[in-house]
């Protein structure tokens, strides 16, 4: 089990060392660098602040140089990270910053007046490998969010063997340009990256074209992103005319990927591996070659180093290869449970320590596995996670609203999105753009639905539960 300064102990190693480009500035920073502006900011938080290990400490901003400083500050001073979606209502944020007992936010305002590149010698706190590292919040079926346990063992243990599973090189080099309140944008590659010492080229936000112009400008090896990014960049002009012969491989996570992108990419010369994980995992779980990609398109891959895998009935049991069953994961990779929430950590995590997905997979006799399918009803729309149980809710609270069910239905740009079908009362006379305009102060844009059913009644069980796929079929059939 481990803990430890990680910025530190690679500045340690290749001071000298390029450790990260920041596009939208031009500035390169240093590993040396880096961990001085990183103590710098652990200064701030410990001295400025009055912080101490164990509060926690939100930031609320888009990808910047300053995101990284706080991530490693955190792992610094024990402090723990909350990030803070940016997409989020000022509601939704401020139920996850009371949730999490936020001490102090840190804005972009905040972060630009900070002037980190003095630098300043800070001694670590030492931290145990259960000690808090971060929260990252993710929605609950109920509604009500959830911050993920992220401790200083699972994130280390992540980036270690990432590298190790991944097969990661000291001289990779790789693009962020998810955001950085997601575990993607900090596990894929932020830490793997920096464990073994290459480097990350920082983008404050996706911009297509100009994710091309700096993969051919830098050099980039390997590439993360989910599936609805990599057909927007596949849909530019630079995608087809770029220099992409430096690029080792391309990953896709946080949604299935299509089999026409695996072959898109493959005739740029690209490798296409799928990845596998979650919040609650890492968010690395499983691993493949570069020839496996190629024969096993559409696979996860075999677990990474040391990850339990099974696939369960119901019953807990374990299925037989080639059977359709719940994934369970244990290990070192897995996290410590949800924040305050001990029922949510018992339903999700067994006594011995299996974490139980909620996705849908087999394994085949090669021992390569395949995501099935969800058995909770949440959809993924452009690569982010939607529970139709917090639409469901804001919807019946339109005062012409009856009853409402959301599901997601396939999209040939997000994946999937929202479709939602709605009861009102006999005497109202409501549009789609009415219960729109109802929505939007409320919840995130990526979470309103796309679609609107006006439906006399919805098909339920005899005992008033919502028949979802018989929504589902509706759904699909209606564009």
């Amino acid at each position: 089990m481990i803990a430890g300064d990680l910025l530190g102990e690679r500045a340690r190693l290749t001071p000298g060392k390029l450790a990260l480009v920041e596009v939208h500035t031009g500035r390169r920073f240093t590993y040396a660098a880096l961990d001085r502006r990183a103590c710098a900011m652990a200064r701030v938080w410990t001295r400025d602040f009055g912080l101490a290990k164990g509060d926690r400490v939100g930031i609320l901003s888009g990808n910047r140089v300053e995101y990284v400083d706080a991530f490693f500050a955190a792992g610094k001073t024990g402090i723990v990270l909350v990030p803070l979606s940016t997409r989020l209502t000022p509601d939704e944020r401020e139920a996850q910053i009371a949730d999490a007992g936020v001490r102090t936010v840190l804005d972009s305002g905040t972060l630009d007046a900070m002037d980190l590149d003095a630098g300043a010698a800070f001694d670590p706190v030492p931290c145990a490998p259960e000690d808090l590292w971060c929260l990252l919040y993710t929605s609950g079926t109920t509604g009500k969010p959830k911050g993920v346990m992220l401790p200083h063992r699972m994130i280390l243990w992540n980036a270690c063997n990432t590298v190790l599973s991944w097969q990661l090189r000291e001289n990779d080099i790789a693009p962020i340009f998810t955001p950085m309140y997601h575990a993607g944008g900090l596990a894929v590659f932020l830490t793997p990256i920096f464990a073994i010492g290459g480097t990350i080229v920082l983008h404050d936000r996706f911009d297509a074209p100009e994710v091309w112009r700096a993969v051919e400008r830098e050099r980039a090896t390997v590439i993360f992103g989910v599936p609805t990014i990599f057909k927007l960049l596949s849909e530019t002009a630079e995608f087809a005319r770029a220099e992409l012969s430096s690029v080792r491989w391309s990953i896709s996570g946080g949604a299935p990927l299509p089999r026409y992108l695996i072959d898109l990419y493959q005739s740029r010369g690209i490798v296409f591996k799928q990845g596998y994980g979650l919040t609650e995992a890492g968010v690395n779980c499983f691993a493949m070659t570069e020839e496996d990609a190629r024969l096993h398109a559409g696979s996860i891959g075999k677990p990474m180093l040391f990850a339990q895998v099974r696939v369960c009935d119901s019953t807990g049991s374990e299925v037989a290869a080639g059977q359709t069953g719940e994934l369970w994961l244990r290990g070192p990779h897995v996290s410590a449970g949800f924040w305050n929430q001990p029922e949510a950590t018992a339903a999700a995590f067994t006594p011995d320590g299996w974490l139980r997905t909620g996705d849908l997979a087999h394994c085949d006799a090669e021992g390569f596995y395949y995501i099935d399918g969800r058995i909770k009803d949440m959809f993924i729309s452009g690569g982010v996670n939607v529970y139709p149980a917090e639409i469901e809710a804001l919807l019946v609270q339109h005062p012409d609203v009856e009853e409402a069910a959301v599901i997601g239905v396939p999209d040939a740009t997000w994946g999937e999105v929202g479709a939602a079908f709605v009861v009102v009362r006999a005497d109202a006379d409501r549009s789609a753009e009415d219960l729109a305009r109802f929505l939007e102060p409320r919840i995130a844009r990526y979470k309103l639905p796309k679609r609107y059913h006006f439906v006399k009644e919805l098909p339920k069980t005899p005992y008033g539960k919502v028949v979802k796929p018989e929504l589902l079929k509706r759904g699909a059939a209606t564009p």
